[in-house]
Parts: structure tokens; sequence; C-alpha cells
């Protein structure tokens, strides 16, 4: 037996905006990058507003730079809510912690490293390695 259901527009539409919503809550979201070069330097810019600047941390091996950080809701630090807090009625804030890695194509400096945060924006800068140690193995056979 066939059963055929019939819905009107609205209902469609509400479908989809629950359906919507729901990926939004769910899903990651990574700050916006830039990566510059220049000849001496790999320049990195990340965009962090609401970020503690104790919060952020940022780690390098030889061509990799992993920069991670926490956004917290200042309204759950203490001990839950408060009584008398008002309670959102809507919140598209994201919080929570993330990580993300840069690899670049040569090696760098990472006793060089520089980190400034500043109106929101992490700006670090990599300086290029122009000593690179090769090792020469000999084949025996």
């Amino acid at each position: 037996m066939l059963t055929l259901r019939s819905s009107s527009p609205f209902e469609i539409f509400d479908r989809l905006e629950a359906q919507l919503s729901q990926q939004l809550q769910t899903a990651e979201r990574v700050p916006a990058a830039e990566v510059h070069e220049t000849a001496e330097a790999y320049v990195l810019v990340l965009e962090l507003p609401g970020v503690d600047k104790d919060a952020i941390d940022v780690k390098a091996t030889d061509r990799t730079l992993v920069v991670s950080a926490e956004r917290r809701n200042p309204r759950q630090q203490a001990a839950g809510e408060q009584a008398g807090e008002p309670a959102a009625l809507l919140s598209e804030f994201r919080y929570g912690t993330w990580s993300r890695s840069f690899r670049f194509a040569q090696p760098i400096e990472r006793e060089q490293l520089q980190a400034r945060y500043k109106d929101g924006l992490l700006t670090v800068s990599a300086p290029k390695a122009h000593n690179v140690t090769s090792v020469t193995v000999q084949v025996e056979g």
C-alpha cells in the first residue's frame, strides 16, 4: 500500500531551517588564516576574536607550525551561571578548543619564532632556516 504525505511548503522550510541550525551548531569552525612568504620568513595571521592571550599556544617543528587556542564562554567560567544572570535566547558564538597546523616548504628557525596578539589577530613570524643540515650516507654493497 502506498501512502502519500502532503505537506505545506512552510513545513518544508521549517524542517530545512532546523537542519541548517543543527549543522551550524555542530560544525567545527577554525579561524580564518592568511599565510605570507617573504625571502626571509613565513608570516601567519589568524583571526582570534574574543580569545584570551593566555589561551593561545604556538608550537613548531622543523617545517610545521601548530597553533591551538581556546575561546572560553565568560558566563560559564565561574562555577556555573550565577543566579540572576540572564540566559541567552540566541547564541551564535563558538566556544571551545581547536588546533590548526601549517606545513611550510622550507624549514623554519624554531628558536626565532615571534608571536604577537593584538586586536583579535595573532601574527606569527617564522624565519626560514638557511643552515639546513644534510647527511651523506655511504652505500655499502
